[in-house]
């Protein structure tokens, strides 16, 4: 039961983080300008492709889905190496992002004092760890 209630979680958290990927990739403003690391003069450290937005933006769906088929409330033919390993390097993806990458982004970022850095601070890093955290609870309750 507590492992349906995280895994659906996990599908809500990540199937809104694909659609606000998706509101960006067709035009929307909304939240864009705290989403992008930035120097500490205010330009943006990195301007990714839009196919890069689309990528993200499907695979933070796929792996909604992912937590979505190991409820068992929604029944594809996935196969079981695909679920088992996806329920391990899904968590690892968000716990190394919590971590950082020791200049703009995660708990050892250097540059700390843009709107972005804040934003990654208060809301970002505490979400990663979250769902890196729940992944692992989900993974470690399939034994």
């Amino acid at each position: 039961m507590i492992q349906t209630i995280l895994s659906i979680s996990l599908f809500a958290i990540f199937t809104t983080i694909g659609f606000i990927h998706f509101y960006w990739l067709f035009g929307g403003k909304w939240g864009i300008n705290n989403a992008l690391p930035t120097e500490e003069n205010g330009e943006k450290a990195m301007k990714p492709p839009r196919i890069a937005t689309a990528i993200v933006a499907l695979g933070l769906i796929s792996f909604g889905l992912l937590y979505l088929v190991k409820t068992g409330i929604f029944n594809n033919q996935v196969p079981n190496w695909i679920i088992t390993y996806g329920g391990w390097i899904i968590p690892t993806i968000f716990i190394l992002r919590t971590i950082g990458d020791f200049k703009y982004v995660g708990l050892f970022k250097k540059i700390k004092h843009t709107d972005f850095a804040k934003a990654d601070t208060k809301l970002f890093v505490p979400l990663c760890l979250s769902i890196g955290i729940i992944g692992i609870i989900i993974q470690l309750m399939n034994k």
